[in-house]
Protein backbone atom coordinates (compact mmCIF):
# COMPACT_ATOMS: atom_id res chain seq x y z
CA UNK A 1 0.00 0.00 0.00
CA UNK A 2 2.81 2.42 0.89
CA UNK A 3 4.59 1.41 -2.32
CA UNK A 4 1.50 2.31 -4.32
CA UNK A 5 1.34 5.65 -2.49
CA UNK A 6 4.96 6.37 -3.38
CA UNK A 7 4.48 5.39 -7.01
CA UNK A 8 1.32 7.49 -7.20
CA UNK A 9 3.10 10.48 -5.76
CA UNK A 10 5.96 10.10 -8.21
CA UNK A 11 3.52 9.82 -11.10
CA UNK A 12 1.64 12.94 -10.03
CA UNK A 13 4.91 14.86 -9.59
CA UNK A 14 6.17 13.68 -12.97
CA UNK A 15 2.96 14.89 -14.62
CA UNK A 16 3.18 18.15 -12.69
CA UNK A 17 6.80 18.62 -13.66
CA UNK A 18 5.90 18.00 -17.30
CA UNK A 19 3.10 20.57 -17.17
CA UNK A 20 5.36 23.07 -15.39
CA UNK A 21 8.06 22.61 -18.01
CA UNK A 22 5.47 22.97 -20.76
CA UNK A 23 4.35 26.32 -19.37
CA UNK A 24 7.79 27.66 -18.38
CA UNK A 25 9.94 26.35 -21.23
CA UNK A 26 7.46 25.40 -23.95
CA UNK A 27 5.40 27.30 -26.50
CA UNK A 28 3.23 28.85 -23.78
CA UNK A 29 6.22 30.20 -21.87
CA UNK A 30 5.66 33.86 -22.88
CA UNK A 31 1.91 33.77 -22.12
CA UNK A 32 2.46 31.96 -18.81
CA UNK A 33 5.15 34.45 -17.72
CA UNK A 34 2.92 37.44 -18.53
CA UNK A 35 0.03 35.83 -16.62
CA UNK A 36 2.10 35.26 -13.47
CA UNK A 37 3.63 38.79 -13.63
CA UNK A 38 0.18 40.37 -13.98
CA UNK A 39 -1.09 38.35 -11.02
CA UNK A 40 1.87 39.50 -8.89
CA UNK A 41 1.32 43.10 -9.97
CA UNK A 42 -2.34 42.81 -9.12
CA UNK A 43 -1.48 41.89 -5.52
CA UNK A 44 0.89 44.90 -5.16
CA UNK A 45 4.22 43.92 -6.66
CA UNK A 46 6.05 46.33 -9.02
CA UNK A 47 6.76 45.19 -12.58
CA UNK A 48 10.43 44.66 -11.74
CA UNK A 49 9.75 42.72 -8.54
CA UNK A 50 7.06 40.67 -10.28
CA UNK A 51 9.47 39.66 -13.07
CA UNK A 52 12.22 38.87 -10.53
CA UNK A 53 9.77 36.78 -8.46
CA UNK A 54 8.70 34.85 -11.53
CA UNK A 55 12.37 34.01 -12.34
CA UNK A 56 13.16 32.88 -8.79
CA UNK A 57 10.02 30.78 -8.48
CA UNK A 58 9.59 29.17 -11.90
CA UNK A 59 13.07 29.33 -13.43
CA UNK A 60 15.73 29.19 -10.72
CA UNK A 61 13.56 27.38 -8.13
CA UNK A 62 11.77 25.01 -10.46
CA UNK A 63 13.56 21.93 -9.03
CA UNK A 64 12.89 23.01 -5.45
CA UNK A 65 9.27 23.63 -6.39
CA UNK A 66 9.00 20.13 -7.82
CA UNK A 67 10.65 18.53 -4.76
CA UNK A 68 8.36 20.40 -2.38
CA UNK A 69 5.38 19.31 -4.40
CA UNK A 70 6.59 15.69 -4.35
CA UNK A 71 7.04 15.79 -0.57
CA UNK A 72 3.59 17.24 0.02
CA UNK A 73 1.94 14.74 -2.33
CA UNK A 74 3.87 11.81 -0.89
CA UNK A 75 2.96 12.80 2.66
CA UNK A 76 -0.70 13.12 1.69
CA UNK A 77 -0.76 9.77 -0.11
CA UNK A 78 1.17 8.11 2.72
CA UNK A 79 -1.31 9.32 5.31
CA UNK A 80 -4.23 8.15 3.20
CA UNK A 81 -2.57 4.75 2.68
CA UNK A 82 -1.81 4.35 6.39
CA UNK A 83 -5.35 5.34 7.26
CA UNK A 84 -6.75 2.78 4.84
CA UNK A 85 -4.33 0.11 6.07
CA UNK A 86 -5.31 0.85 9.67
CA UNK A 87 -8.98 0.36 8.79
CA UNK A 88 -8.11 -2.96 7.14
CA UNK A 89 -6.12 -4.08 10.19
CA UNK A 90 -8.98 -3.11 12.48
CA UNK A 91 -11.41 -5.12 10.36
CA UNK A 92 -9.07 -8.13 10.44
CA UNK A 93 -8.65 -7.73 14.21
CA UNK A 94 -12.44 -7.68 14.66
CA UNK A 95 -12.69 -10.81 12.50
CA UNK A 96 -10.09 -12.60 14.64
CA UNK A 97 -11.99 -11.60 17.78
CA UNK A 98 -15.13 -13.08 16.24
CA UNK A 99 -13.30 -16.33 15.48
CA UNK A 100 -11.87 -16.43 19.01
CA UNK A 101 -15.37 -15.99 20.42
CA UNK A 102 -16.54 -19.05 18.40
CA UNK A 103 -19.08 -16.93 16.56
CA UNK A 104 -20.81 -18.82 13.71
CA UNK A 105 -21.36 -15.60 11.72
CA UNK A 106 -19.33 -15.50 8.49
CA UNK A 107 -16.37 -13.13 8.20
CA UNK A 108 -17.07 -10.21 5.83
CA UNK A 109 -14.18 -7.95 4.79
CA UNK A 110 -13.82 -5.29 2.06
CA UNK A 111 -13.41 -6.57 -1.52
CA UNK A 112 -9.70 -5.70 -1.43
CA UNK A 113 -9.28 -8.27 1.35
CA UNK A 114 -11.26 -11.06 -0.27
CA UNK A 115 -8.35 -13.60 -0.16
CA UNK A 116 -7.87 -12.84 3.56
CA UNK A 117 -11.61 -13.16 4.11
CA UNK A 118 -11.67 -16.59 2.46
CA UNK A 119 -8.77 -17.81 4.60
CA UNK A 120 -10.34 -16.51 7.81
CA UNK A 121 -13.69 -18.12 6.96
CA UNK A 122 -11.92 -21.42 6.27
CA UNK A 123 -10.10 -21.12 9.61
CA UNK A 124 -13.37 -20.28 11.38
CA UNK A 125 -15.14 -23.31 9.91
CA UNK A 126 -12.21 -25.56 10.80
CA UNK A 127 -12.08 -24.36 14.42
CA UNK A 128 -15.86 -24.58 14.82
CA UNK A 129 -15.80 -28.12 13.43
CA UNK A 130 -13.00 -29.13 15.80
CA UNK A 131 -14.82 -27.59 18.75
CA UNK A 132 -17.99 -29.41 17.78
CA UNK A 133 -16.14 -32.71 17.40
CA UNK A 134 -14.39 -32.21 20.74
CA UNK A 135 -17.71 -31.47 22.45
CA UNK A 136 -19.33 -34.53 20.92
CA UNK A 137 -16.35 -36.67 21.87
CA UNK A 138 -16.47 -35.38 25.45
CA UNK A 139 -20.20 -36.06 25.62
CA UNK A 140 -19.74 -39.60 24.30
CA UNK A 141 -16.95 -40.19 26.81
CA UNK A 142 -19.09 -38.94 29.71
CA UNK A 143 -21.99 -41.13 28.62
CA UNK A 144 -19.62 -44.08 28.31
CA UNK A 145 -18.19 -43.53 31.78
CA UNK A 146 -21.69 -43.36 33.24
CA UNK A 147 -22.59 -46.61 31.46
CA UNK A 148 -19.39 -48.27 32.64
CA UNK A 149 -19.99 -47.16 36.23
CA UNK A 150 -23.48 -48.64 36.03
CA UNK A 151 -22.27 -51.84 34.36
CA UNK A 152 -19.61 -52.34 37.02
CA UNK A 153 -22.26 -52.77 39.68
CA UNK A 154 -23.81 -55.86 38.11
CA UNK A 155 -20.76 -58.19 38.00
CA UNK A 156 -19.39 -56.78 41.24
CA UNK A 157 -22.68 -57.43 43.03
CA UNK A 158 -22.81 -60.94 41.56
CA UNK A 159 -19.21 -61.74 42.58
CA UNK A 160 -19.88 -60.53 46.13
CA UNK A 161 -23.14 -62.47 46.36
CA UNK A 162 -21.75 -65.76 45.06
CA UNK A 163 -18.60 -65.55 47.19
CA UNK A 164 -20.73 -64.80 50.26
CA UNK A 165 -22.93 -67.79 49.50
CA UNK A 166 -19.91 -70.10 49.03
CA UNK A 167 -18.44 -68.83 52.28
CA UNK A 168 -21.61 -69.16 54.33
CA UNK A 169 -22.61 -72.62 53.09
CA UNK A 170 -19.69 -74.99 53.57
CA UNK A 171 -22.10 -77.94 53.36
CA UNK A 172 -22.82 -77.14 49.69
CA UNK A 173 -22.27 -80.05 47.36
CA UNK A 174 -19.15 -80.16 45.19
CA UNK A 175 -21.27 -79.93 42.05
CA UNK A 176 -23.06 -76.78 43.23
CA UNK A 177 -19.83 -75.28 44.52
CA UNK A 178 -18.16 -75.85 41.13
CA UNK A 179 -21.16 -74.29 39.36
CA UNK A 180 -21.17 -71.15 41.49
CA UNK A 181 -17.40 -70.90 41.34
CA UNK A 182 -17.56 -70.95 37.53
CA UNK A 183 -20.26 -68.24 37.49
CA UNK A 184 -18.22 -66.14 39.91
CA UNK A 185 -15.17 -66.46 37.66
CA UNK A 186 -17.18 -65.36 34.59
CA UNK A 187 -18.48 -62.31 36.45
CA UNK A 188 -14.98 -61.49 37.66
CA UNK A 189 -13.65 -61.72 34.08
CA UNK A 190 -16.40 -59.37 32.90
CA UNK A 191 -15.52 -57.02 35.74
CA UNK A 192 -11.89 -57.06 34.60
CA UNK A 193 -12.96 -56.24 31.04
CA UNK A 194 -14.93 -53.22 32.23
CA UNK A 195 -12.00 -52.02 34.34
CA UNK A 196 -9.74 -52.36 31.30
CA UNK A 197 -12.10 -50.06 29.42
CA UNK A 198 -11.59 -47.42 32.11
CA UNK A 199 -7.82 -47.78 31.78
CA UNK A 200 -8.13 -47.65 27.98
CA UNK A 201 -9.91 -44.29 28.22
CA UNK A 202 -7.23 -42.93 30.55
CA UNK A 203 -4.36 -44.18 28.39
CA UNK A 204 -5.83 -42.70 25.22
CA UNK A 205 -6.25 -39.26 26.78
CA UNK A 206 -2.80 -39.27 28.34
CA UNK A 207 -0.66 -41.10 25.81
CA UNK A 208 1.71 -39.53 23.35
CA UNK A 209 2.38 -42.31 20.86
CA UNK A 210 6.03 -42.54 19.82
CA UNK A 211 6.97 -44.88 16.99
CA UNK A 212 9.98 -47.18 17.13
CA UNK A 213 10.33 -48.23 13.51
CA UNK A 214 12.13 -51.24 12.18
CA UNK A 215 11.70 -53.70 9.35
CA UNK A 216 8.62 -55.94 9.72
CA UNK A 217 7.59 -59.07 7.88
CA UNK A 218 3.95 -58.14 7.40
CA UNK A 219 3.05 -61.53 5.96
CA UNK A 220 4.08 -63.33 9.16
CA UNK A 221 2.46 -60.68 11.37
CA UNK A 222 -0.95 -61.09 9.74
CA UNK A 223 -0.74 -64.89 9.81
CA UNK A 224 0.12 -64.82 13.52
CA UNK A 225 -2.82 -62.45 14.09
CA UNK A 226 -5.24 -65.15 13.03
CA UNK A 227 -3.58 -67.77 15.25
CA UNK A 228 -3.71 -65.47 18.29
CA UNK A 229 -7.45 -64.88 17.90
CA UNK A 230 -8.66 -68.43 17.29
CA UNK A 231 -10.51 -68.47 20.62
CA UNK A 232 -12.29 -65.21 19.82
CA UNK A 233 -13.35 -66.51 16.41
CA UNK A 234 -14.51 -69.84 17.78
CA UNK A 235 -16.95 -68.12 20.14
CA UNK A 236 -18.97 -67.02 17.11
CA UNK A 237 -18.11 -70.05 14.97
CA UNK A 238 -16.26 -67.75 12.57
CA UNK A 239 -13.31 -68.56 10.30
CA UNK A 240 -10.48 -66.36 9.10
CA UNK A 241 -8.80 -66.36 5.69
CA UNK A 242 -5.35 -64.76 5.49
CA UNK A 243 -4.62 -63.89 1.87
CA UNK A 244 -1.31 -62.01 1.72
CA UNK A 245 1.63 -61.59 -0.57
CA UNK A 246 4.51 -63.80 0.54
CA UNK A 247 7.56 -62.17 2.10
CA UNK A 248 5.96 -58.73 2.26
CA UNK A 249 8.19 -56.36 4.24
CA UNK A 250 7.56 -52.84 5.49
CA UNK A 251 9.16 -50.40 7.89
CA UNK A 252 7.15 -49.48 10.96
CA UNK A 253 6.57 -49.98 14.67
CA UNK A 254 5.68 -53.68 15.06
CA UNK A 255 3.91 -53.32 18.42
CA UNK A 256 1.78 -50.38 17.30
CA UNK A 257 0.87 -51.96 13.95
CA UNK A 258 0.03 -55.25 15.66
CA UNK A 259 -2.39 -53.28 17.81
CA UNK A 260 -3.97 -51.75 14.70
CA UNK A 261 -4.53 -55.12 13.03
CA UNK A 262 -5.70 -56.72 16.29
CA UNK A 263 -8.27 -53.94 16.75
CA UNK A 264 -9.50 -54.38 13.17
CA UNK A 265 -9.86 -58.14 13.56
CA UNK A 266 -11.64 -57.83 16.91
CA UNK A 267 -13.98 -55.24 15.39
CA UNK A 268 -14.72 -57.55 12.44
CA UNK A 269 -15.43 -60.42 14.83
CA UNK A 270 -17.61 -58.30 17.12
CA UNK A 271 -19.84 -56.89 14.39
CA UNK A 272 -19.66 -59.75 11.85
CA UNK A 273 -22.40 -62.33 11.57
CA UNK A 274 -21.87 -65.59 13.45
CA UNK A 275 -20.70 -68.50 11.31
CA UNK A 276 -19.24 -66.26 8.58
CA UNK A 277 -15.73 -65.68 7.29
CA UNK A 278 -13.33 -62.79 7.92
CA UNK A 279 -10.94 -62.11 5.05
CA UNK A 280 -7.56 -60.43 5.63
CA UNK A 281 -5.75 -59.34 2.46
CA UNK A 282 -2.44 -57.54 1.91
CA UNK A 283 -0.45 -56.63 -1.16
CA UNK A 284 2.49 -54.31 -1.79
CA UNK A 285 3.92 -52.48 -4.77
CA UNK A 286 5.85 -49.42 -5.83
CA UNK A 287 3.05 -47.12 -4.66
CA UNK A 288 2.82 -48.66 -1.20
CA UNK A 289 0.93 -51.40 0.56
CA UNK A 290 -2.77 -52.06 1.11
CA UNK A 291 -4.25 -54.18 3.90
CA UNK A 292 -7.98 -54.98 3.84
CA UNK A 293 -10.13 -56.57 6.58
CA UNK A 294 -13.53 -57.77 5.28
CA UNK A 295 -16.37 -59.18 7.35
CA UNK A 296 -19.95 -60.16 6.54
CA UNK A 297 -22.49 -58.30 8.61
CA UNK A 298 -25.16 -55.59 8.74
CA UNK A 299 -24.51 -52.51 6.63
CA UNK A 300 -23.17 -49.50 8.50
CA UNK A 301 -25.10 -46.33 7.50
CA UNK A 302 -23.00 -43.71 5.72
CA UNK A 303 -23.52 -41.14 8.47
CA UNK A 304 -22.16 -43.53 11.08
CA UNK A 305 -19.41 -44.67 8.73
CA UNK A 306 -18.07 -41.10 8.58
CA UNK A 307 -17.75 -41.03 12.38
CA UNK A 308 -16.51 -44.54 12.98
CA UNK A 309 -12.89 -43.49 13.64
CA UNK A 310 -13.77 -40.80 16.18
CA UNK A 311 -12.97 -41.20 19.86
CA UNK A 312 -15.59 -42.97 21.99
CA UNK A 313 -17.88 -43.49 19.00
CA UNK A 314 -19.74 -46.78 18.78
CA UNK A 315 -21.67 -48.07 15.78
CA UNK A 316 -24.30 -49.60 18.04
CA UNK A 317 -26.06 -46.99 20.14
CA UNK A 318 -26.24 -49.24 23.19
CA UNK A 319 -23.74 -51.40 25.05
CA UNK A 320 -23.68 -55.17 25.28
CA UNK A 321 -21.40 -57.81 26.63
CA UNK A 322 -20.68 -58.93 23.09
CA UNK A 323 -19.75 -55.64 21.49
CA UNK A 324 -19.29 -53.45 24.53
CA UNK A 325 -16.12 -51.40 24.50
CA UNK A 326 -14.74 -47.94 25.04
CA UNK A 327 -15.13 -47.04 21.38
CA UNK A 328 -11.40 -46.36 21.13
CA UNK A 329 -10.10 -49.29 19.09
CA UNK A 330 -10.66 -47.71 15.68
CA UNK A 331 -9.66 -44.23 16.88
CA UNK A 332 -6.35 -45.63 18.13
CA UNK A 333 -5.88 -47.56 14.88
CA UNK A 334 -6.42 -44.37 12.88
CA UNK A 335 -3.90 -42.45 14.98
CA UNK A 336 -1.22 -45.12 14.63
CA UNK A 337 -1.76 -45.51 10.87
CA UNK A 338 -1.53 -41.75 10.32
CA UNK A 339 1.66 -41.57 12.41
CA UNK A 340 3.11 -44.04 9.89
CA UNK A 341 2.07 -41.72 7.08
CA UNK A 342 -0.81 -43.95 6.04
CA UNK A 343 -4.58 -43.64 5.65
CA UNK A 344 -7.35 -45.84 7.05
CA UNK A 345 -10.91 -45.86 5.73
CA UNK A 346 -14.07 -47.98 5.83
CA UNK A 347 -16.75 -48.91 3.30
CA UNK A 348 -19.93 -50.88 3.89
CA UNK A 349 -22.70 -52.34 1.77
CA UNK A 350 -25.62 -54.68 2.34
CA UNK A 351 -23.32 -57.71 2.57
CA UNK A 352 -19.79 -56.72 3.67
CA UNK A 353 -17.90 -54.13 5.65
CA UNK A 354 -14.29 -53.47 4.69
CA UNK A 355 -11.58 -51.62 6.58
CA UNK A 356 -8.78 -50.51 4.26
CA UNK A 357 -5.30 -49.48 5.42
CA UNK A 358 -3.06 -47.79 2.82
CA UNK A 359 0.55 -47.40 3.90
CA UNK A 360 3.22 -45.34 2.07
CA UNK A 361 5.75 -46.86 -0.33
CA UNK A 362 8.20 -47.83 2.39
CA UNK A 363 7.57 -51.45 1.50
CA UNK A 364 9.31 -54.26 -0.35
CA UNK A 365 9.35 -58.04 -0.58
CA UNK A 366 12.01 -60.46 0.54
CA UNK A 367 12.93 -61.31 -3.04
CA UNK A 368 12.70 -57.78 -4.42
CA UNK A 369 10.40 -56.27 -7.01
CA UNK A 370 9.82 -59.54 -8.86
CA UNK A 371 7.72 -60.74 -5.96
CA UNK A 372 5.22 -57.94 -6.56
CA UNK A 373 3.56 -59.96 -9.32
CA UNK A 374 3.48 -63.27 -7.47
CA UNK A 375 0.29 -64.86 -6.22
CA UNK A 376 -1.04 -64.35 -2.73
CA UNK A 377 -0.73 -66.88 0.02
CA UNK A 378 -4.08 -68.23 1.24
CA UNK A 379 -4.67 -70.11 4.45
CA UNK A 380 -7.87 -70.85 6.38
CA UNK A 381 -8.13 -70.77 10.12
Amino acid sequence: MILFATLGSMLVVAVGYGLLTFFTDGVLREYFQKLIVRILQAVGFSAERAASGYNRLFVEGKLLFVLAGFFVLFLLCFLLAVRKMTRYLNRISDALDKIQADSPEPIVLPPDLEPVSEQLNALQHKLLYRAQQAAQSEQRKNELVVCLAHDLKTPLTSVTAYLTMLNEHPEMSAEERAKYTRITLEKAIRLEELMNEFFEITRFNAQDIVLEKREINLSIMLEQLEDENVGLLNKKNMTCVVDVQEGLLMRGDPDKLARVFDNLLKNAAAYGNAGTEILIQARGGREGITIVFTNEGPQIPQKKLEMIFEKFYRVDDGRSSKTGGAGLGLAIAKQIVELHGGVISAVSDSKNTRFIVNMPAETKTVEGEKNETKGWKRRKG
